[in-house]
């Protein structure tokens, strides 16, 4: 089964240049899935019986480091499914139909196989059956084709990072830390300069902290907590809201 890309989501696997010559200049904007990194290796499997759909979704999810296998031989999903100890998949990219195999036998094979690895179906005939199908084997989720790049990368690192199994990078902790502080801070109605009265932590320092450019220490964070009247706990679960 051929899956049809919108033309905005090809777009999505070009360098920013080659996507928009018109803004070459211009810095290209992280998408949230650009700030998270593997927390261990992560391995993924892509079943689909045209070829063409697995080389997309493989470089839909590429530049993440994760190790990305294929299979468009129906014959060969069941021994590829089969991995050795202590490789086991964490997440497998499925095609409803397969040609010559039922979804119930595939499903065997999964439950059999790989018992730990979250299951995102994708099909190109959506149906009752096939959706109830897919919530008694209790799949991840439930895509239908044509479907866009940005959509199924999306459900792919909300799925992996609900596992464990991603986390943020450092900048992008640094910059969702400060945002968090910056946005508190403003509802407050406090000032730099009164932040840094009531911190004891110099204005400069405080800047460059809200704009994401400099790491705060436990106690610098413990400080900017109690001005704005937050525990430290509730200001990292601001910062998980965000991402």
């Amino acid at each position: 089964m051929t899956v049809r890309v919108e033309e905005t989501s090809v777009a999505t696997l070009l360098p920013p240049a080659a996507a928009n010559g018109a803004d070459r200049a211009e810095k290209p904007r992280r998408s949230p899935a650009d700030d998270l990194r593997c927390a261990k290796e992560v391995r993924i499997l892509v079943i689909d019986d045209d070829e063409a759909t697995c080389k997309v979704i493989e470089a839909a999810l590429g530049g993440h480091g994760f190790v990305i296998h294929t299979v468009s031989e129906p014959s060969e999903v069941a021994a590829r499914l089969q991995t050795p100890a202590g490789e086991p998949y964490h997440l497998i990219i499925l095609d409803y139909v397969l040609p010559g195999l039922e979804p119930d036998q595939v499903f065997g094979w999964l439950r059999d196989h790989q018992p730990d690895a979250s299951i995102i179906v994708v099909t190109g005939y959506p149906s009752i059956d096939s959706a109830l199908s897919c919530l008694r084997a209790r799949t991840y989720d439930y895509i239908t084709k044509p479907f866009q790049i940005a959509q199924l990368r999306q459900v792919v690192m909300r799925c992996l990072e609900g596992k464990g199994l991603l986390r943020m990078s450092e900048e992008a902790l640094r910059e969702s830390l400060g945002m968090a502080i910056r946005e508190r801070r403003k509802s407050l109605g406090l000032t730099l300069a009164q932040m840094a009265s009531r911190t004891d932590v110099s204005l400069g320092y405080l800047s460059q902290i809200e704009l994401g450019k400099n790491s705060a220490s436990i106690e610098t964070l413990y400080r900017i907590c109690l001005a704005l009247g937050i525990k430290m706990a509730e200001l990292f679960q601001a910062v998980q809201r965000q991402s």
